[in-house]
């Protein structure tokens, strides 16, 4: 697998640090608002590498943060008189949730900036010991040209930074390009060896990388827009502390943009992924996002979103037709087809994703053509790509519905063994009884009544209709 190397500008052979182990982080987001489109090109793009290291045989450990301390959370806290644990608290749920509806792996590991604190005064205290960093006041600076490859992950050489809008210019430090490892805060502030204060928005992923993934790690990812300064601030300070390299491979996704526009809260021209998901399934935005090279800027618009929705639905379509014809559990061996072949070569050439997906828009095709013939081995076969290929892309596969009337029908055949159901229930159809149904067996559940929520669970499947339960809830499908 060769990956774009943004540290060396150049593709490289991947190469773990230990075999078939991967440790990968990627920046997770400041939970102080409502997460939008780009959050989703970020999250999705890094989704997919997770899952293809996996279906690559890989033994993968995925870090992504939580920034639950931060000046715009703290700001939003003031504006709505409130605490920043509650701000927090609400944004990473609306964000955990979004997350979960756009069928994103949850990491390995995630860990919130407030649980790590303890890591990050260690790091600052090596950093002061070693002379990298001075303490002010109650605030902490590392000391960035005394780090002489600061500048090469963003191509800055270091005579031509200046203090611009990311780079926060005081009168305190040493010099204007020094920034902030910890800031005093009386107010909202944690004890530490220099104070009441916080730390600085770099030094978390320093520190919550190191503990979880170890002082070197194969792949950093996140947004373009992190490169300069926080990711070239994470080496600076993650090198001088460890003495060793930081990260082997650095990988950035390009931006969603609005009229070649940046898509940003600060410009407040976002869509969030809430507003997002009542017009379009998941499924649909994976597929416009992952349409195009996670490198290069994705342009936001109606017309391509129509147009990955209509993508969606041919292989969707084509997903139901083909497993209807050969079996959901009559699938065959596809290891060695030329189909696998194909899509490893595109996603093993930098994660060429729009090859990737060429095939399977290939699979369904071929796997529409095989139904048509009557072909039942191709069909297996197909059905068997599409099912595989899908998944490692991040795509939900749905099972197609049972049509109202089939399932009034076979309700209607065990109606009289519900004597649970009062009579205005079973004049209830289809969906919404077989909902009332789930909705009684809930209720048998929570008092402990395990004789009706057994029996409930008997009568369904004699009818083909299979019941899960999950921490989210129970579902339903067709055997």
């Amino acid at each position: 697998m060769k990956l774009h190397n943004t540290y060396s500008n150049s593709l490289e052979e991947f190469k773990p640090i230990n075999e078939n182990k991967v440790t990968m982080y990627v920046c997770g987001p400041t939970v102080y608002d409502y997460p939008h489109l780009g959050h989703a090109r970020c999250y999705i793009t890094w989704d997919m590498l997770y899952r293809y290291l996996k279906f690559s045989g890989y033994d993968v450990k995925y870090c992504r943060n939580i920034t639950d301390v931060d000046d715009k959370i703290l700001k939003k806290a003031r504006e709505e008189k409130t605490t920043a644990e509650v701000i927090s608290k609400r944004y990473y749920e609306i964000f955990d949730e979004a997350m979960k509806k756009l069928n994103i792996l949850k990491p390995d590991v995630e860990p919130f900036a407030t649980k790590t604190l303890g890591e990050m005064t260690a790091i600052i205290k090596d950093l002061i010991k070693n002379d990298y960093a001075y303490e002010v006041n109650g605030d902490v600076y590392f000391r960035v040209k005394k780090f002489k490859d600061y500048g090469k992950l963003s191509k800055q050489p270091i005579d031509d930074l200046v203090a611009g809008a990311r780079v926060e210019a005081s009168d305190i430090k040493e010099d204007v390009l020094d920034f902030a490892l910890w800031k005093k805060d009386e107010e909202f502030g944690y004890p530490s060896p220099w104070g009441k204060g916080r730390p600085g928005w770099h030094i978390e992923c320093s520190a919550m990388s190191r503990k979880h993934l170890g002082k070197t790690i194969d792949i950093h990812a996140g947004g373009a827009d992190l490169i300069f300064p926080h990711h070239e601030n994470e080496i600076a300070q993650s090198e001088c502390a460890n003495g060793c390299k930081f990260v082997n491979y650095w990988l950035h996704n390009g931006f969603v943009t609005i009229n070649k526009e940046k898509m940003s809260k600060s410009l407040k021209n976002f869509v969030t992924i809430q507003d997002m998901l009542a017009n379009y399934d998941a499924n649909t935005i994976r597929l416009f996002i992952l349409t195009n090279h996670y490198r290069m800027p994705v342009e936001f618009s109606s017309e391509a979103l129509d147009g990955a929705k209509s993508g969606w639905k041919r292989i969707q379509t084509a997903v139901n037709s083909v497993l209807k014809f050969a079996g959901k559990n009559n699938l065959t061996d596809i290891t060695n087809s030329e189909e696998i072949k194909l899509f490893k070569e595109a996603m093993d050439n930098d994660l060429n994703t729009s090859k990737a997906l060429a095939v399977i828009f290939d699979c369904s095709a071929k796997a529409n053509k095989a139904v048509a013939d009557n072909n039942l081995e191709e069909a297996k076969k197909y059905a068997s790509l599409l099912l595989k290929l899908t998944d490692t892309m991040g795509f939900n596969i749905e099972k197609e519905k049972i049509d109202e009337n089939e399932l009034q029908k076979r309700l209607s055949s065990i109606i009289n063994e519900m004597d649970f159901l009062s009579e205005d229930d079973k004049k209830l159809r289809g969906y919404e009884l077989i909902n009332k149904i789930i909705e009684y067996r809930n209720k048998a559940r929570a008092e402990k009544n395990w004789i009706i929520a057994d029996k409930v669970r008997n009568i369904l499947d004699s009818i083909s209709i299979v019941l899960k339960d999950s921490k989210d809830g129970t579902s339903w499908e067709e055997k």
